[in-house]
């Protein structure tokens, strides 16, 4: 019985910390929109300078995901790897 129990509360775990972690890709979102939207803005006021704005912004939003894709993965992790980890050492 405690052994169930056990291997209840490790899942129950690891599920939690997946779906905190994959609440890591909420920010991403945000912030390549606003930047986006920011960089339309700029090409609107100076069409002249496209290429720069949309070159910057692009490395900009590549930067912004890489915290959506850590948070991915490790919610991945999470579901996936860590109960048979844990459970295995029971």
């Amino acid at each position: 019985m405690e052994l169930a129990n056990a291997k209840a509360i490790i899942m129950a775990g690891c599920a939690i910390g997946a779906g905190l972690s994959l609440i890591a890709g909420i920010g991403p979102g945000i912030g390549e929109g606003y930047a986006v939207g920011k960089a339309c803005e700029a090409i609107g006021r100076q069409p002249e300078c496209k290429g720069s704005v949309t070159s910057t912004m692009i490395m900009g939003c590549a930067i912004a995901e890489t915290t959506g894709i850590y948070g991915f993965v490790m919610g991945l992790l999470l579901m996936l790897l860590a109960p048979n980890l844990f459970i295995g050492k029971l």
